[in-house]
């Protein structure tokens, strides 16, 4: 089980769960197509920006496996929301952990997915005790990969033209790091 003490604090981020009060700021990036280029929606409206987000509120803890803890990113500094996070806690008998993140185009380049993302490993590796965290992005969504290459995760299959994404077949990568590995040194 994994319940969070909120917020989580990094240097400059606060990660906590999403309220309906996230509504304009989580559509701000949920709504650009070239957010949702390589995820599994496409760019949304409002009220599936609300619907999502209704969704969103009820997963700040994990009870048991093939639950997903999914967290609101902030700038500490201003308040704003940059980020969605989640956790996907898909094995508890084998503790595998997947992670997923997707970021307000206009704080990219400036390591917040990263600072993050290590946060969401911590509570997966020291926190709910995971073995095995993986992230997988289309074969062309190359900031993505390299995030998770900065993570110090592993890339582990490049598998060819495995689905049928939004009308083309796409390549799918798969990063993972195992609980030895972590915190990654360097």
């Amino acid at each position: 089980m994994l319940s969070p003490a909120y917020p989580i604090e990094t240097p400059r981020l606060s990660l906590r769960p999403f309220t309906m009060d996230d509504l304009d700021g989580l559509h701000s990036f949920h709504s650009r197509a070239d957010v949702a280029r390589y995820l599994y929606w496409d760019a949304r409206t409002l009220d599936e920006t609300r619907t999502a987000l209704a969704k969103k509120t009820e997963m700040a803890e994990l009870r048991k496996g093939g639950e997903d803890l999914n967290l609101a990113v902030e700038l500490r500094e201003t308040g704003e929301l940059i980020g969605d996070l989640y956790l996907f806690w898909r094995s508890a008998e084998h503790r595998q952990g997947e992670i997923g993140f997707i970021f307000h185009p206009d704080h990219h380049g400036r390591g917040l997915a990263g600072e993050a993302s290590r946060e969401i490993l911590r509570l997966g590796f020291e926190d709910l005790g995971l073995h095995r965290i993986y992230g997988r992005c289309d074969g062309r969504n190359t900031a993505s990969a390299r995030l998770m290459e900065r993570l110090g995760m592993r890339r582990e299959a490049h598998l060819v033209e495995n689905e049928l994404f939004k009308g083309e077949w796409s390549d799918e990568l798969v990063y993972a790091m195992l609980r030895r590995e972590w915190p990654p040194q360097g």
